[in-house]
This record gives C-alpha cells, sequence and structure tokens, in this order.
C-alpha cells in the first residue's frame, strides 16, 4: 500500500512541495502520495487526528502553522523543542504525532555545501516568524557571533527572543558590525516579486546575503545585494534540503547528497520556467 505524505498550511496555492517530494519518492523507490491540503485555524485542532486516523505517514507543515500545531502532538524532538516550530509531523508505529524542525537541518545544510562560515560571524536577521527561529537556533548552536533581529514588531519579538538584541527596521542602519544578514521573511516571494525586505541603502555594511524564499530564484532583495556587491544565496537549496530530511525522517533512511543535488537542479528549472 502507498505511503501517504502531505503540506499542511493555509494558502499554499504556489507551493513546490508536491514537486520536490515526488521526485525524491521516485528516486528512492518508495511507493508514496504527497498531498496539499489547505486548513482553515478553525479546523487545525482536528489536524494530528484525522492524520492518524487516516494512515498518514507524515506530513510537512508551513505558514501558519508551525508553531501552533504544536499544542496538538505526542512528543517534539530535541530541536523542534528548543526552537518552538515544528514543520514535519511523523506518525509513529504506536499513533503518536512527533513533531521535528527539519528547517533547522535544512539551513545548515545550506551553509555547509556553500561554505559560509558563520562561527564568531555577527549576523542579522530579518522577521521572527517559524523560519527565523530555526535558523537562530542553528547559529547559537553552531558559535555564531552576536545575532540582532529586525522586527516590525519589536516588543512581542523582545519576549519571544529574550537574550537577544532586536531592533526595528528604520534602526539597521545603525548595524555596522555584521558580515551576514538574512531574511526569513516571505517578503519578495512570487506573485509579490517587486518587494524587497529591506530598502538598499542598508545592504552596503554586509558581505553576504541569504533570502530564505526561492521563488522567484532571485528576488529583489538578492539583486540589489548583488548591485552592492555582496555574495548572495537563495532558499532553494535549503527548501530541498529539509525535504531530503523530512523523508529520512518518515522512512528511517539515509538519502545520499547526489539525489538531494538532483532535485535542487530539477527544481530550479521548473521555477525559472515560471
Amino acid at each position: 500500500m502507498d505511503k501517504k505524505f502531505g503540506l499542511i498550511g493555509e494558502n499554499l496555492k504556489h507551493t513546490y512541495s508536491p514537486f520536490i517530494h515526488e521526485r525524491l519518492l521516485n528516486k528512492l523507490n518508495i511507493k508514496g502520495q504527497y498531498g496539499v491540503y489547505e486548513v482553515k485555524r478553525t479546523n487545525l485542532k482536528y489536524v494530528v487526528s484525522g492524520l492518524k486516523a487516516l494512515g498518514f505517514s507524515g506530513v510537512n507543515v508551513t505558514i501558519p502553522y508551525k508553531v501552533d500545531i504544536i499544542d496538538y502532538l505526542d512528543l517534539l524532538n530535541e530541536e523542534a523543542a528548543k526552537i518552538g516550530a515544528v514543520n514535519v509531523i511523523k506518525i509513529s508505529e504506536d499513533n503518536s504525532a512527533i513533531g521535528y524542525n527539519t528547517d533547522y537541518y535544512g539551513f545548515g545544510m545550506m551553509l555547509r555545501k556553500y561554505n559560509i562560515e558563520i562561527k564568531d560571524k555577527n549576523i542579522l536577521i530579518l522577521g521572527t516568524g517559524g523560519a527565523s527561529r530555526a535558523v537562530v537556533q542553528y547559529l547559537k548552536d553552531n558559535f555564531a557571533g552576536n545575532i540582532t533581529i529586525v522586527s516590525r514588531n519589536i516588543e512581542t519579538a523582545k519576549l519571544k527572543y529574550k537574550g537577544y538584541d532586536v531592533i526595528e527596521y528604520q534602526d539597521i542602519s545603525e548595524v555596522t558590525d555584521c558580515s551576514i544578514i538574512i531574511n526569513t521573511t516571505p517578503v519578495g516571494m512570487y506573485p509579490d516579486v517587486d518587494e524587497s525586505a529591506i530598502e538598499t541603502k542598508f545592504l552596503k555594511n554586509f558581505k553576504y546575503a541569504i533570502d530564505l524564499v526561492y521563488n522567484p530564484t532571485k528576488t529583489l532583495f538578492l539583486k540589489e545585494a548583488e548591485k552592492e556587491g555582496l555574495i548572495t544565496l537563495n532558499g532553494l537549496y535549503m527548501l530541498v534540503a529539509q525535504a531530503v530530511k523530512s523523508q529520512e525522517i518518515w522512512n528511517e533512511i539515509n538519502i545520499k547528497e547526489n539525489i538531494l543535488d538532483s532535485v535542487v537542479r530539477e527544481l530550479h528549472i521548473e521555477i525559472d520556467k515560471g
């Protein structure tokens, strides 16, 4: 019988998750189906029991439920518990729903792939959502220097990120000692491709610009960063890497890097086709 996987979120019209997972399942010779399931917030409390009843092996979780879904899970793994956000649920053999955060692993795999050194580096993070939580935790666990977080709601962000420097967007110009800027917000994602997470004038003080957005493959934020001479990186590799980690968790296997790389290439072509 085919295994059942899928994606849970609110607005999923532009997701590439089925494209990625269908190719992974094919390359791994796993018989499975990957569906997309838009869920209204009022129905979120029924999701986990529904997955168990329908015999799902696992699902991914995306915006805006990465934090709220935790209330309905049976267990969290170590990273998910530290981060306080979940993007993968595994339904175990005893029918327990276990939460994981593969954004954490995907982000780290992306940094290693492109040889971006973070140890002792001061880093500026744009955004405070579920993806931001995973990025901040990974940076902390891997000995980054000072981490500064930028938020439009500074009081809420200070409560969420106690112990970190939290500033407003208009104060970015005062940050002169960070070498890496990372956009964890969805600003600039298709179809709103004419938007940038920050004004161009703020970019000149950085060496690297990383955008977790992957569609388009070169956002306005990254285009402007390139013009300012920064080394840029989009979120495409991270997206596929976290999907690979999801499949490893669901199927209890190890997936070779060449499979990950091949899906990244295929997805890049698919996105650029538009």
